[in-house]
């Protein structure tokens, strides 16, 4: 995936999950957390959507395949079995944190169920780090394509987010 090479370059415990139920080109909430209206970066990278985590857990946001994790455990890409292409991209300049605060719970290349543990995050080691925890859900391969948003507010894992 070209994109994700150019791109990676080199709390609660009750998270209360919503049941994981795949639907067709339908992304879910990746971690519990407060929806934010805009995207990450105005939109530059492709359409979605951020979301400001409350919980230490990014699952998967559908049946798919991991396609890449940053060096830097930061982020991790995944292509869903009906073609959605996604970044899941925690907090902003966390790649400066070279992986502290990060633990990866899948390998590149293994297929995954939605609701898949995919990350573990300190978001109060990203805090103290002095950078943002909004994360982004962003669309990669999104060249022309719309996101119907389907959740706002304050969402649990597993909530339909957005329609591609």
């Amino acid at each position: 995936m070209g994109f994700f090479d150019k791109l990676f370059g080199g709390k609660s415990k009750d998270e209360n999950t919503a049941k994981f139920t795949n639907q067709s080109k339908t992304v879910l909430t990746p971690l519990q957390g407060k929806v934010l209206a805009q995207t990450f970066a105005q939109g530059i990278l492709g359409p979605g959507c951020g979301i400001e985590p409350t919980g230490d857990t990014v699952y998967a946001p559908f049946d798919g395949t991991v396609t890449q994790i940053a060096t830097t455990l930061h982020a991790v890409g995944i292509t869903s079995n009906d073609g959605i292409e996604l970044l899941i991209h925690v907090g902003m300049d966390t790649v400066d944190m070279k992986g502290q605060g990060f633990t990866v719970l899948v390998k590149e290349n293994q297929k995954v169920t939605a609701g898949t543990p995919l990350l573990k995050v300190d978001l109060d080691a990203i805090r103290a780090a002095g950078h943002p925890t909004a994360t982004a859900i962003i669309v990669t391969d999104g060249a022309g394509d719309e996101v119907k948003m389907l959740a706002e507010g304050d969402v649990a894992p597993g909530t339909p987010l957005f329609k591609v």
